[in-house]
């Protein structure tokens, strides 16, 4: 007897590649336990952490394009 998982997955192996990625996206944002709000705090203080180091000369700030670049350069 088939189980109800693997009629799931196969039915989701079924849908088209933009059907099976929002469906990922759905069941990956489900597993999520923290509140959106608690992540945009920690972010927020984690910019303005950033954005003080650059102002106290801890660290050198390298500009978009640069970075860009570089990433661009590099073999992955």
């Amino acid at each position: 007897m088939i189980s109800t998982f693997d009629e799931i997955i196969r039915a989701a192996l079924a849908l088209p590649p933009n059907s099976r990625a929002m469906l990922a996206e759905h069941l990956l944002r489900s597993l999520d336990t923290q509140d959106q709000a608690v992540i945009d705090a920690a972010w927020a203080e984690v910019a303005e952490q950033r954005i003080q180091e650059v102002a106290q000369g801890k660290v050198t700030a390298i500009p978009a394009d640069q970075v860009l670049q570089q990433l661009r350069n590099r073999d992955i």
